[in-house]
């Protein structure tokens, strides 16, 4: 008797292990098979240097950048306000945007800069097979976490609108319109607006090329009235394993300059590396 109570706790406790295991597998196929399931939605275009991405994706980005300013010194910024972001119920994308650290080297204090999160809605996209188009609201916050001045005075709202079409078989155009909103101390930092349109190159099966053009209109605050804009040249590519599939992560190597073409620019010459992890 004792040894049938042994044996069906023993067949019980298996059960509940493999099941447990299984479901832990499930869970984990599930996650990792989100940007997989987004290409039957989506187009399959890499995420922009510069632009707000209208693509849903599952991710982490590694990024840095040089630029200098007005005056000439030199601004390094680790992170430069980039993350991760996770897909929910195949419409939505959840991202946490980490405070940058940012070295001056001048005489204004060296720290950390402010934290962000965003969420993405996608309103409509076809993949390859339907038109390859998509069209997304997006609308983040800012945490006015920065520190010795690294950051905004104070939070903002930041929404903003995006989309994109494939031209041709290898070339995509996209587009967005965004705003900055601070929730307080208006007059002093006033709002912006960002308009930013793209056109990439799939030149080869890894390589991709960028062009940007990133704009931003100025209200109120001490740049009241003015505009500046950049072109970004940008170029990518992408490293996967040779048996790669399509659940599988893979990586994308990205960079690209910000060229100022207005009189009035806050930087310039602000080159901009990434990696960046899909999975």
């Amino acid at each position: 008797m004792n040894r049938m109570l042994i044996f069906a706790a023993a067949v019980s406790t298996g059960i509940a292990c493999s099941s447990a295991a299984a479901a832990q597998q499930s869970l984990r196929a599930r996650f990792f098979a989100h940007n997989d399931a987004m290409s039957a939605l989506q187009p399959a275009w890499p995420t922009p240097v510069v632009e707000t991405e209208p693509r849903l994706t599952q991710y982490y980005r590694f990024a840095f950048s040089n630029e200098y300013t007005a005056a000439g010194t030199q601004t390094v910024n680790y992170g430069n306000a980039r993350g991760g972001g996770i897909i929910g119920w195949n419409r939505f994308e959840f991202d946490l945007l980490p405070p940058p650290y940012i070295q001056h080297n001048s005489s204004a204090a060296d720290g950390f800069g402010d934290t962000s999160v965003l969420v993405k809605y996608r309103i409509v996209s076809g993949n390859a097979a339907h038109g390859n188009y998509i069209a997304t609201a997006v609308l983040s916050h800012t945490f006015a976490t920065g520190s010795a001045k690294n950051g905004a005075l104070t939070d903002s709202w930041n929404p903003t609108l995006a989309g994109g079409k494939e031209l041709t078989k290898h070339i995509d155009v996209e587009s967005s319109l965004g705003g900055s909103m601070p929730t307080d101390k208006i007059a002093a930092q006033g709002r912006t607006i960002t308009w930013n349109s793209l056109v990439q190159d799939h030149l080869t099966k890894s390589v991709w090329l960028e062009l940007e053009n990133n704009a931003t209109f100025f209200r109120g605050g001490s740049h009241d009235g003015m505009m500046q804009n950049f072109v970004t040249p940008g170029a990518f590519y992408v490293l996967r394993r040779s048996d790669w599939k399509s659940t599988h992560p893979f990586f994308v190597f990205d960079g690209g300059m910000q060229i100022a073409t207005s009189r009035f620019h806050t930087y310039n010459h602000n080159l901009i590396a990434e990696m960046r992890i899909l999975f």
